[in-house]
């Protein structure tokens, strides 16, 4: 282990920071609700319309939502009381999710769709702001350890809350999911109350309206602009989610629901899919963390690294021959994916200054939100017209998701005695 992975301790981290604490806790509660939502959400459009192109439009919808609120979430996330936003977010987004109870037939499917834009929507002002908050409650030599700890909670919860959501929606319906969802929404909300924190905004909250709101979010735009590295480095969970995750869902719930086919709609199935790509993208970055620590390079090549192991994943589901090698390639895939995820948020969290830091967390999200929506869609539409076949979309999304790897091993080497910007300059 190195010497930065022992000195920012996550058991340490949890005992001693009761601010962290409550905001995993939180995280850790609402996760699990997001993951039942989900399988539920998927598991009932399935049933309703037996369309590709229709769940290929429900993770559209999941990812445009938020793509389209990024400019107002990353102003907000800079110029608002970080813990305020959260709170507010869990609990609106609790009363959302019981709308969900209404969608009974396929006449319905629009409600389900408009429902999760505004869930969606929300959330869109949740990510970025959690993102946003994190170093202003944890010090510095410990911020590595807590960005690993948060994102292999979500991994750990994607695989817990997907397996336990298609158990539930598997034996007893959808419908209970979704009252799950909100409940722990509200329960969220209380133990985020719970943070003492106060918030120095790094905007000015005087100048409204939304031409001032547009032009702040442009001047984060700059910021990237003007540090190419950085936008580099937000780029990837984009990248990973065109190539990898956001279209990747949607063949997940034709594998669940058409081709191994587990519990009522195929809900005990795509829930162990879910949770072996969880267990992945949780394992992923905790074990290349024992090898790189937080420092900037090694976390680099590890990004190159797992974006072949992705591929490879991907390869291994192709074939559809037996639901064991799915569920391995399901691992893999997380795997890769999930160091992408956590070691570009890390080297964010090392070069992105405090003033600007919600409206660059948001724009990173933003340019994921929208690759996942591009993804989704494209493999939607590719399901239901294309003769390739899902076999042969998976296929094509092993040979393509090279690209990114070769691309970024590239700029890796040719920018290896080049530091990203500080976290402390006055930029």
């Amino acid at each position: 282990m190195t010497t930065s992975t022992a000195a920012g301790g996550y058991g340490k981290l949890v005992r001693e920071n009761a601010n962290f604490r409550h905001l995993w806790f939180g995280q850790i509660v609402s996760l699990l609700g997001d993951w039942f939502n989900l399988i539920a959400s998927a598991s009932l459009i399935a049933s309703l319309t037996g369309s590709g192109a229709a769940i290929g439009g429900l993770f559209v919808v999941r990812m445009l939502a938020p793509f389209l609120i990024s400019p107002f979430a990353g102003v907000a996330a800079d110029r608002y009381n970080r813990k305020h936003l959260l709170i507010v977010t869990d609990l609106v987004r609790g009363v959302v999710v019981l709308g969900f109870l209404l969608v009974r037939d396929a006449g319905d499917v629009w409600l389900l769709y408009a429902l999760t834009a505004l869930q969606l929507g929300i959330s869109g002002f949740f990510f970025p702001t959690r993102n946003a908050i994190l170093p202003d409650i944890v010090d510095r030599p410990q911020l590595g350890a807590a960005n690993a700890l948060s994102s292999a909670t979500w991994s750990v919860m994607l695989a817990v809350g997907t397996a336990l959501g298609g158990l539930v929606s598997g034996q007893f319906g959808v419908y209970p999911a979704f009252i799950i969802d909100a409940l722990t929404f509200l329960a969220s909300a209380i133990i985020l109350a719970r943070i003492t924190y106060t918030h120095v905004p790094g905007l000015a909250a005087q100048s409204r309206g939304v031409a001032n709101i547009l032009k702040q979010y442009a001047d984060g735009l700059r910021y990237l602009r003007d540090h190419p590295a950085t936008l580099a480095v937000a780029s990837q969970k984009a990248i990973n989610s065109l190539f990898f995750s956001g279209g990747f869902q949607v063949i997940q719930v034709i594998i669940g629901e058409r081709i191994f086919v587990m519990g009522e709609g195929g809900g005990i199935s795509l829930g162990l899919l879910f949770a072996l790509t969880g267990i992945g993208t949780g394992l992923g970055p905790i074990w290349m963390r024992r090898f790189t620590g937080d420092r900037p390079q090694p976390m680099r090549v590890a990004i190159a690294i797992s974006y072949f192991i992705a591929v490879a994943g991907i390869a291994m589901t192709a074939p559809l021959v037996a639901f064991w090698l799915v569920l391995v390639g399901m691992l893999l895939r997380g795997f890769g994916g999930g160091v992408i995820w956590v070691f570009s948020t890390q080297l964010l969290y090392e070069s992105v200054p405090d003033q600007v830091r919600g409206r660059v967390f948001a724009t990173e999200f933003a340019m994921f939100t929208l690759a996942s929506a591009i993804s989704a869609g494209a493999v939607g539409w590719g399901l239901d017209n294309l003769s390739a076949g899902l076999s042969g979309v998976i296929w094509w999304m092993a040979i393509l998701g090279v690209i990114p790897g070769v691309l970024w091993s590239i700029w890796t080497w040719r920018t290896a005695d080049t530091p990203l910007a500080s976290a402390s300059a006055d930029d």
